[in-house]
């Protein structure tokens, strides 16, 4: 967005997904990433942070001979600085705050926006781990720990192989902390255990907020790093505000969507069709076009300009996949829908895959593409398969051969296109992403179904301030599919109502009357065939039974 706006507001991004860099644990650290945070939401941008960085509350800081108000205290500073930026005359501010499940504060995290106006301007994710996952199915104690320097350890006296005070971590953090050399921690920090506490009395904790509160989210962050095409390069620990772009430190990602009901051919007969050939087109131009965004991103920090550059990732992902549906005379949910966003959603991927090695020869592969890693064995731990073809410890192997070879995603396509990206490269290191497109499905797509949601309802009223009036004016929005078939089929046609020849299809089903389930499997099947990520929202009644609520947490887990 914000194309064509530089004559009004000089300083906007065509970009507007972005996560900051890692908020070191420290006031300089802590303080230069909100004035970061100031200049990004300043030029239009949401914006991602993880703050599991930061040390407890009740922490020592030998700096400043006190101890810590936690991470929290300082999340209210972010707070304060993007409802200022957006009361200053910008664009509403957005911003996703991470959290890692085994921080000491997490439960403090978890309950922060009951307080009254606290942390209004977030959206709150919790980073859920498979271990954690395991843990509250295994009905296991779970260790709240935070990293240790080696002269905090030794000041402390803490045993290094006591497991009851001391864990080894991954962390974003490096250098700071103590981190073992050799072994099978190699590469892990030291963290010191504050607390232990059942795994399923925290998991309740979570669920219990988010069925009252509709909050935190719920990030599979080990998952998403799994699946990660850059996984040789990258530690992802923080998402876009609305959770479809995880992203690594200051990168950053735009975002474009195709809708889908353009393609949909003699709609609400026995013979509708979707044009696969018409789609393919345009996901091919498509695709080029989100690559010359990159030239253009007036993104406002050097580094967000240099990561974008290297890696040049953009997310193109689709709208109106639900009104399509009722369209083919489908129904949200079923086997045929799912045969169709499966499909729908691989035509996508491998349509730009292809074009993105075409790119390549044309214009140049993404930077990265060309860099040299060497392999460390955290990297052969995570890809025990490059031993097998040869490549050792200590070897220095291409990007492209790392992304197109050894990415998890990339395995899924023919070996043919794998070869592809690791003898050419690929010109952007990630292609696809499905964004919640509220604002462009009503106001440029007439309100066709939001991303991969079905329609919200096929009637309601919306409150909109008229050109030139300050007052509210209440006005009828009907779904994109009702006004087809009511301009296609039947003029008279209208929601729930009981006469015979007002009545819809069955297929006209909206987000309040579809299963819970089905929204998972909806998601899982597009999911397949995304790299980077969905948005995703699943509507349930205010009555809906606390029990199945939480399965729905639990099946998409398996779903994976």
């Amino acid at each position: 967005s914000n194309a064509g706006a530089l004559e009004h507001k000089p300083a906007t991004s065509t970009i507007n997904c972005t996560v900051s860099g890692v908020i070191e644990d420290s006031m300089t650290g802590i303080l230069d990433k909100v004035h970061e945070a100031g200049l990004t939401l300043k030029a239009g941008c949401g914006i991602g942070y993880e703050y599991s960085t930061l040390r407890p509350k009740g922490a020592f800081v030998a700096g400043a001979g006190a101890y810590t108000s936690g991470p929290l205290s300082f999340m209210d500073i972010y707070d304060r600085m993007c409802f200022t930026v957006s009361s200053a005359g910008g664009r509403r501010g957005a911003q996703m705050a991470t959290f890692d499940i085994a921080h000491p504060d997490v439960t403090d995290f978890i309950k922060a926006k009951r307080e009254d106006g606290r942390l209004r301007q977030f959206n709150l994710s919790c980073l859920i781990t498979q271990d954690f996952m395991e843990a509250v199915k295994a009905d296991a104690d779970w260790k709240f720990a935070f990293p240790v320097t080696a002269k905090e350890a030794k000041e402390d006296k803490l045993n290094l192989k006591d497991q009851s005070q001391v864990i080894w971590r991954d962390w974003p953090v490096e250098g700071k902390y103590l981190t073992e050399q050799e072994g099978p921690n190699a590469g892990k920090v030291a963290c010191r255990v504050y607390k232990t506490l059942k795994a399923k009395r925290l998991w309740d904790i979570i669920m219990s907020s988010t069925y009252d509160y509709a909050e935190p989210g719920f990030i599979l962050i080990d998952r998403v790093n799994e699946m990660n095409n850059n996984w040789f390069c990258e530690n992802i620990r923080a998402t876009n505000p609305c959770g479809e772009q995880p992203l690594p430190p200051y990168g950053a990602c735009l975002l474009g969507s195709i809708n889908l009901t353009k393609f949909v051919k003699q709609p609400f007969t026995n013979q509708a069709f979707f044009d696969w050939d018409e789609y393919k087109a345009v996901v091919n131009i498509f695709t080029r076009m989100l690559d010359n965004v990159v030239e253009i991103n007036g993104l406002p920090l050097e580094k967000q300009r240099d990561e974008i550059a290297r890696k040049r990732r953009h997310g193109m992902g689709y709208l109106g996949l639900g009104s399509s549906l009722a369209m083919m005379q489908m129904t949200y949910g079923d086997e045929a829908s799912l045969e169709f966003t499966e499909q729908v959603t691989k035509v996508l991927a491998e349509e730009g895959w292809k074009t993105g090695i075409e790119l390549a020869k044309e214009k140049g592969a993404a930077p990265i593409m060309e860099e040299s890693f060497e392999v460390t064995p955290e990297m052969l731990a995570m890809r025990p398969e490059m031993i097998k073809d040869g490549i050792k410890l200590g070897s220095q192997v291409k990007g492209r051969v790392l992304l197109g070879r050894y990415s998890r995603y990339m395995q899924q396509f023919p070996k043919l296109l794998q070869d592809e990206i690791a003898t050419h490269g690929v010109r952007f290191t990630h292609h696809s992403s499905i964004a919640p497109t509220g604002t462009i499905s009503l106001s440029l797509a007439n309100n066709a179904s939001n991303g991969i949601e079905p329609s919200f309802a096929h009637h309601y009223s919306r409150n909109v301030i008229r050109e030139g009036k300050k007052s509210k004016e209440k006005v009828d929005v009907f779904s994109f599919e009702l006004l087809a078939y009511r301009h296609l089929v039947n003029q008279s046609a209208m929601p729930f109502s009981e006469k015979e020849d007002e009545k819809l299809p069955d297929y006209f089903i909206d987000s309040s009357s579809i299963l819970a389930k089905a929204h998972v499997d909806i998601q899982a099947a597009s999911q397949k065939w995304i790299d980077s990520s969905i948005s995703k929202t699943i509507n349930v009644p205010t009555d809906y039974d606390y029990e199945d609520f939480k399965n729905i947490y639990l099946y998409a887990y398996e779903k994976g």
